[in-house]
């Protein structure tokens, strides 16, 4: 992307889009970008997976915020369900295609992150 074409995509989130109060993707990328959306769905990105491998994946997660992120994200349309009917119960979740979409987006910010965190942390600025 040429800096004239990341200008007017600036000038159109700023206009028609993010940047806006009333703007409705404010509301996803409120979920998306959340500390356990972000970390799930990346999670999710590696394919199907039950509750409590989604909990060690997303070490430090508390059940609530498990369950509570799981939940909007599967509200959202990105994340699947499966709920079985056996005994013990089994629950798989996965991403829908929408999911895979933004977990595509959202694994080069996280590597990004891993690359410059470390400095960023240590208060150093980037040259």
């Amino acid at each position: 992307m040429t800096e004239s074409d990341a200008a007017a995509s600036l000038s159109a989130l700023a206009t028609d889009g993010v940047l806006q109060a009333g703007c409705p993707s404010r509301i996803v990328l409120e979920h998306v970008t959340s500390k356990w959306g972000l970390l799930l769905l990346i999670a999710l990105s590696e394919g199907e997976q039950r509750w409590s491998e989604l909990r060690q994946r997303a070490d430090g997660i508390s059940e609530k915020m498990l369950a509570q992120t799981l939940k909007t994200l599967e509200h959202d349309g990105l994340v699947r369900r499966d709920a079985q009917a056996v005994i013990p119960p089994r629950v798989d979740y996965s991403l829908t295609k929408r999911g895979h979409e933004v977990s595509a987006l959202l694994i080069p910010l996280a590597e990004w992150a891993i690359q410059n965190s470390a400095s960023i942390v240590r208060g150093h600025a980037a040259p």
